[in-house]
C-alpha cells in the first residue's frame, strides 16, 4: 500500500487487475448506454466527467486517465461536456460502482471562458467547432454538485488542473477575492492535485478491495476534510509572520518524546519532527480572507513544501473542518510514462463528433509530448505548480513508436512533425547531478536567478532523439513548437546549432518576457542578456546552414513589478530592434501561482513576508493596464494619444516626435484608424526580411 511516506511506491502496472481485464479494451471510452450496451457492460466501475470534448488522445488528461484505469481492469465511461442546468445529464451512463472522477478539463475553466480584462472569449479550442459557452464558469464545481444531486452516496474525485491550483483557499480574480478551497465548496470526498496516475490508480484498487473512501488519509497528492489532527502527528504551527513554532504533539505535550527525534546541538539536544509524521498548519481559510500579509505568507510556504522528497503535509482550518493536504505526488518513472504513452489511444475525437473540427485538437494531432514538469518555476505559470519540478522522461524507443503511429494511423499527416517537447522543448532528461541534493532541495528554480551548480545540462539525450527521429523512414520534417528555454539551450551550443539546422521552420518562439530586471526578478526569468546570448548562436549557426531564419520574442504586459518606465524601456527596446506586436497578451492572475499572490497583497513571497517587507507595484485599473498594453503596440495609431499623455506626464516629451529615436509622432492621423495587419488574421509575423511583426501572447501547455 502506497503511503505519504514511501518514497519507492509500487509502478502503476504491478497492480493485480481487477476483474474486467478479461473484457477487450474499448475501442473509444462509452459516452452512452448504447455504447456500453455494444461492449456488454451492465454498468461502469468509474466515470470521467469533463468539460472537454473527448478526445482518445494522450495531450488530453481524460483520455489518460480513462486508459490508465481501463488497463487496470476497469470498465470506464465518460460524460464530456453535459449539459449542466440539471442533473439528468450525468445519469446517462448509470451510477457507477466505485467513483465519479470529475475535472474542467485540460484548462481552467475560467481562464478558457475569460481574457485576461475578463472579458468572454468567443471561443473554445476543445469544443467540437471551436463554439464557446460548453462548459459553465468553475465546471468543477457545477459538475460535482450536479453529480452530488443525482447519486447522494457515491464518492465524488476532483482532478485536473483547475482543481489542483485551487486545492488550498485562493485568490479568485475573477471574484476578486479569496475563496475556499474546491473540495470545501463542491462537497466532494477527494481532491486530487498534479498529474494524478499514480494516485488515481491506487484509489480505484482500494476502492474496488472495499475500503471506505473515508479511511483513505494517506495517498500522496491528496486533499481531504478531516474533523480534527490525528494526535500522533507533530503540527509545526505557521499561523503567523513570526518564526514558526517549536513541532508539537497535537494534544499530547505532556507525553515524553522518543529519543530518536532528538539531535545534539552542543551539549544540549534539540526536538526533530519527522518529515513523514509532522504536518505544517497554514492560516486559515478566514485569515487569509482577512489579511494579505498572511496569504501572501501561505503561498510562500506553500511553495516549499512541493519537493516530494522533503514535503511535509499542510492542513488549513475552513470554519470548524480541517483541510488536510498530503505531499505532492511522487515523479513517475521511465518505465511508467512509457507505459502510459504506450496505452491504446485511438488518438483521433470520439466518432458521435462526425466531422467537426476541434481546434486543440487540430493543434496537437502530429505533436508528441516526450516529458513533464518544469524547475524553471516561472510566478506566473501553472506548469510547475501543477506537474512539479522534477522532469519525468519518455524513453526514446517509446517516443520513436509514438511518431511512427502518428505516421501510420493518424488521418491526414503529411510527413511532418510538429512538435517534439512538453512544457518546454529543452529539459528532455535534465536534472539534479545528485538524487539526494534533490530530495533536500526547497529552491522554487533550478535555473534562477542563475543555473544551479548542481543542475546537469546536458542536451546530448535531446540531440540523440532528434536524430533518431527525423531518421524515421516517411518523416519529412520535425519542428520544435513548445517553447525553447533559452539560458539552458547557451549551455550546449551543439543543442542549439541541431536544432537551428533541423528543427526550426524560419521562425523559433522564445519567451524573454521582458528587458528590465525589475519584473524580470518578479517573473524568475532570465537577464536579457540570456537572450542577446542565444541569438548569437542562433543567427550563427542559422547562417551556416545557410537559412534565413528569426527568433520572435513574447513578453507580457502588466506583470507585478512592472512600472511604467519598465514599459517605456521595453517599448524602445522593440522598435530599436524593429519589432511589431500583432497581438499583446497582459498578466492573468491564475490560482495559487505566485505572481498572482503578489497581484492580490502587493507583497513578495519569493521573500520571508513581514508586515513592512518589500511592496511590489501592481497594475490595476483598465487605465494603466492598457497603458502597459499600448506600449507593447506603440506602433498603434491608436494607441498615440494615451501614450503621449503618458510621455509629458513622465517627463519624456522627448520621445514624441517623428525620429528614429522617438516613440511616437506629433501629429494623429486624421482617420485616427487602429493599425491593422495586412496579413491573415491568425498569421503572426510578416515574411518580409525582418521580423517585424509578432505575437507576445503568452499560452503555456496546462
Amino acid at each position: 500500500m502506497a503511503t505519504t511516506t514511501d518514497l519507492n511506491p509500487k509502478n502503476i502496472f504491478d497492480y493485480p487487475k481487477y476483474w474486467a481485464e478479461c473484457l477487450t479494451p474499448a475501442p473509444f471510452l462509452p459516452m452512452n448506454r448504447r455504447e456500453m450496451d455494444e461492449l456488454g457492460w451492465d454498468s461502469c466501475d468509474i466515470i470521467l466527467v469533463t468539460g472537454d470534448a473527448y478526445v482518445d488522445h494522450p495531450s488530453f488528461g481524460m483520455a489518460i486517465i480513462g486508459r490508465l484505469l481501463e488497463s487496470q481492469g476497469f470498465r470506464v465511461g465518460i460524460i464530456a461536456q453535459p449539459s449542466w442546468q440539471d442533473k439528468t445529464p450525468f445519469m446517462a451512463l448509470g451510477p457507477p460502482n466505485l467513483f465519479f472522477g470529475i475535472t474542467a478539463g485540460n484548462m481552467d475553466s475560467m481562464i478558457n471562458r475569460y481574457t485576461a480584462e475578463r472579458k468572454i472569449r468567443n471561443d473554445d479550442a476543445y469544443t467540437p467547432g471551436g463554439e464557446a459557452g460548453a462548459r459553465p464558469d468553475r465546471a468543477t464545481l457545477v459538475y460535482a454538485q450536479r453529480v452530488r444531486e443525482a447519486y447522494k452516496s457515491i464518492p465524488i474525485i476532483l482532478g485536473g488542473i483547475e482543481a489542483s491550483l485551487r486545492r488550498t483557499a485562493h485568490y479568485d480574480y475573477w471574484q476578486d477575492k479569496v475563496r475556499r478551497s474546491f473540495l470545501v465548496d463542491s462537497k466532494a470526498d477527494m481532491l486530487l492535485y498534479g498529474n494524478a496516475e499514480r494516485a488515481i490508480v491506487t484509489l480505484a484498487h482500494r476502492l474496488a478491495r472495499g475500503e471506505e473512501i473515508s479511511s483513505i488519509t494517506d495517498l500522496r497528492g491528496s486533499v481531504l476534510l478531516r474533523d480534527n489532527v490525528p494526535e500522533e502527528w507533530y503540527q509545526l504551527d505557521s499561523t503567523t509572520l513570526e518564526p514558526p513554532a517549536q513541532a508539537a504533539l497535537h494534544n499530547q505535550d505532556y507525553q515524553p518524546l522518543p529519543l530518536n527525534h532528538f539531535k545534539s546541538t552542543g551539549t544540549a539536544k534539540k526536538f526533530v519532527a519527522p518529515v513523514e509524521q509532522t504536518v505544517i498548519r497554514l492560516p486559515s481559510y478566514e485569515q487569509v480572507r482577512a489579511d494579505k500579509n498572511l496569504y501572501a505568507h501561505a503561498n510562500r510556504i506553500i511553495h516549499l513544501e512541493t519537493n516530494p522528497g522533503n514535503a511535509r503535509a499542510l492542513v488549513q482550518k475552513h470554519q470548524d473542518r480541517e483541510l488536510w493536504l498530503n505531499p505532492p505526488p511522487l515523479p513517475l518513472s521511465t518505465q511508467e510514462m512509457d507505459f502510459i504513452y504506450d496505452l491504446p489511444y485511438q488518438r483521433v475525437p470520439h466518432p458521435q463528433y462526425g466531422q467537426a473540427r476541434i481546434p486543440a485538437y487540430e493543434m496537437i494531432r502530429f505533436s508528441v509530448n516526450i516529458m513533464r514538469g518544469c524547475f524553471g518555476g516561472c510566478t506566473f505559470c501553472s506548469i510547475t505548480e501543477h506537474e512539479g519540478r522534477i522532469i519525468q522522461n519518455r524513453s526514446e524507443e517509446s517516443i520513436l513508436r509514438e511518431i511512427e503511429l502518428i505516421r501510420d494511423q493518424v488521418p491526414g499527416f503529411t510527413g511532418v512533425i510538429s512538435d517534439l517537447g512538453g512544457p518546454t522543448a529543452n529539459m528532455y532528461r535534465l536534472a539534479c547531478r545528485s538524487k539526494e541534493i534533490e530530495a533536500a532541495c526547497r529552491k522554487p528554480s533550478c535555473v534562477f536567478p542563475g543555473i544551479c551548480s548542481n543542475l546537469n545540462t546536458d542536451h546530448s539525450s535531446l540531440i540523440g532523439l532528434y536524430r533518431k527521429a527525423r531518421a524515421l523512414p516517411g518523416i519529412k520534417k520535425i519542428l520544435i513548437g513548445s517553447g525553447v528555454r533559452y539560458d539552458l539551450a547557451t549551455q550546449s551550443p551543439e543543442y542549439v546549432k541541431e536544432l537551428v539546422t533541423h528543427h526550426v521552420g524560419g521562425y523559433l518562439k522564445i519567451a524573454p518576457e521582458h528587458t528590465e530586471s525589475g519584473p524580470l526578478s518578479k517573473m524568475m526569468k532570465p537577464e536579457i542578456d540570456s537572450y542577446y546570448e542565444f541569438k548569437h548562436l542562433f543567427d550563427k549557426f542559422s547562417a551556416i546552414a545557410g537559412k534565413e531564419q528569426y527568433l520572435i520574442p513574447y513578453f507580457i504586459a502588466a506583470h507585478p513589478g512592472t512600472t511604467d518606465e519598465d514599459m517605456l524601456q521595453l517599448a524602445l527596446w522593440l522598435k530599436q530592434n524593429g519589432f511589431r506586436a500583432d497581438q499583446v497578451q497582459a498578466f492573468y492572475p491564475s490560482p495559487m501561482a505566485t505572481a498572482t499572490a503578489m497581484y492580490h497583497t502587493h507583497k513578495n513571497p519569493l521573500r520571508k513576508i513581514k508586515t513592512d517587507s518589500e511592496s511590489v507595484d501592481i497594475v490595476k485599473g483598465e487605465r494603466r493596464r492598457r497603458l502597459h498594453k499600448a506600449f507593447l503596440r506603440y506602433h498603434d495609431p491608436a494607441n498615440w494619444p494615451l501614450l503621449r499623455t503618458t510621455l509629458k506626464q513622465m517627463g519624456r516629451d522627448d520621445l514624441i516626435g517623428p525620429g528614429k529615436k522617438q516613440l511616437v509622432p506629433k501629429i494623429q492621423p486624421a482617420d485616427n484608424r487602429p493599425y491593422q495587419s495586412s496579413r491573415r488574421k491568425n498569421s503572426s509575423l510578416t515574411h518580409s526580411k525582418r521580423p517585424r511583426r509578432f505575437q507576445t501572447r503568452f499560452n503555456p501547455k496546462q
